[in-house]
């Protein structure tokens, strides 16, 4: 009986981390061909090019809003398939796509229909745990997740070479399907009858008051807008600074999976320490951390444009690692307050740390044309800005 529970609880983890993924596929998969795609729909600087990561975030902002609600009326399930219909249409625009314009929309539209799995995932997730036993399996689940950044820019790649930069939609078209039917078939419903709340505008008005009323719930999702900011600033610019930059275009998927290894070592080793110390205390030596990298990185090369790519590679690597102990620790912080309406916080919550990072990944990215020190100036304001909030939370907690 015991080895049947451990055997579906792995299965869980990896369902979750496959709901996931799709989004983490969409995106990373993507990056080898942005220039190609630049160049097939008219972009016009590098800069350009980033809007088709960064403006996916938009879609994974705002359509929580009403997915999140929606599987607090309905259940968790429908949601979810409604958001791979709505992903599966989005593909198609984006293949059509021959303007910025069109690709963007597209962007957005894949992001609205990813955030339902994303979404349910996070509620799938609370509804079965609690705590720092929730923030144990999100750990896990994001393990999990992170194999797909290790390996999507390898297959874009691939895709790319081998057929064309529509192909790359193609793949991630009939692996959504495949996440959807699996789903479909080993995951039970999750949400109780007596937990089912009606969808109406004024619930999701009234969850959107009471998730904003809570003081750590909002704290963390401000540090999480912060943390998620500065990294989409590296996720859209990734490929210009190692291919454009430092001229490693073959090399570019390797670096990228090596750095995603980096995020995934800490995300492993937070399943078994946020038990051991908590999950404040592992969110308050990461956030130090985050800010002493980035901080030493700016006083040590603020003269120069580009260091050894060992060097840059480095300091990335010390940056995702403590980064990797806060995307668990702080969505579960946030939700702590809120597993009653764990639908609509979840989709509040996501909403606006989203609403933050796109502004903040899109002002930052814009620098980071011709030297990686804007980044790094980025990660240092976004983290010292963390860890005011982080103090302001703990005082008033105190």
């Amino acid at each position: 009986m015991e080895k049947a529970t451990r055997k579906s609880q792995i299965e869980f983890v990896a369902l979750m981390a496959a709901l996931m993924s799709v989004t983490a596929l969409a995106i990373d998969a993507l990056l080898p061909a942005l220039d190609v795609i630049g160049i097939a729909i008219g972009t016009q600087t590098p800069a350009d090019n980033q809007l088709l990561v960064t403006m996916i975030f938009v879609g994974l902002g705002i359509g929580p809003l009403v997915f999140g609600p929606l599987s607090d009326a309905t259940g968790r399930k429908p949601s979810v398939y409604l958001g791979f219909i709505i992903f599966i249409i989005a593909s198609f625009v984006c293949v059509s796509a021959e303007t910025l314009e069109m690709m963007i929309l597209g962007r957005i539209l894949q992001g609205i229909g990813l955030s339902a799995p994303r979404t349910v995932c996070i509620a799938i997730i609370r509804d079965l745990y609690d705590g720092d036993y929730m923030a144990r399996i999100m750990s896990f689940v994001t393990v999990v997740f992170l194999l797909i950044p290790i390996v999507a820019p390898a297959m874009g790649k691939f895709v790319l070479d081998h057929y064309n930069w529509k192909g790359i939609f193609y793949v991630q078209m009939l692996i959504s399907i495949g996440v959807a039917i699996w789903f479909l078939i080993r995951q039970k419903e999750t949400l109780t009858v007596e937990n089912k709340i009606p969808f109406t505008l004024n619930r999701v008005i009234n969850g959107f008051r009471e998730t904003t009323k809570h003081l750590q719930t909002m704290g963390y999702t401000l540090i999480s807008g912060f943390v998620v900011g500065s990294f989409l600033v590296y996720l859209s610019s990734s490929q210009q600074i190692f291919e454009v930059q430092y001229n490693m275009k073959e090399s570019f998927p390797f670096i990228f999976a090596g750095l995603a290894v980096s995020i995934g070592t800490a995300i492993f080793l937070n399943g078994t320490f946020v038990i051991r110390f908590g999950m404040k205390k592992m969110v308050t030596w990461s956030l130090i951390g985050f800010f002493t990298v980035s901080i030493l990185y700016v006083l040590l090369f603020h003269n120069t444009p580009h260091p050894s790519i060992y060097v840059l590679i480095g300091f990335f690597a010390m940056q995702f690692f403590c980064i990797g102990f806060l995307f668990g620790n702080l969505r579960a912080l946030a939700m702590v307050p809120v597993g009653h309406i764990a639908g609509i916080a979840a989709a509040v919550t996501g909403f606006i740390s989203t609403l933050m990072a796109v502004p903040i990944s899109t002002f930052i990215g814009r620098y980071v044309e011709n030297s990686t020190l804007p980044l790094f100036i980025g990660f240092s304001v976004c983290s010292g800005l963390s860890l005011v909030i982080l103090y302001l939370i703990n005082r008033k907690n105190a």
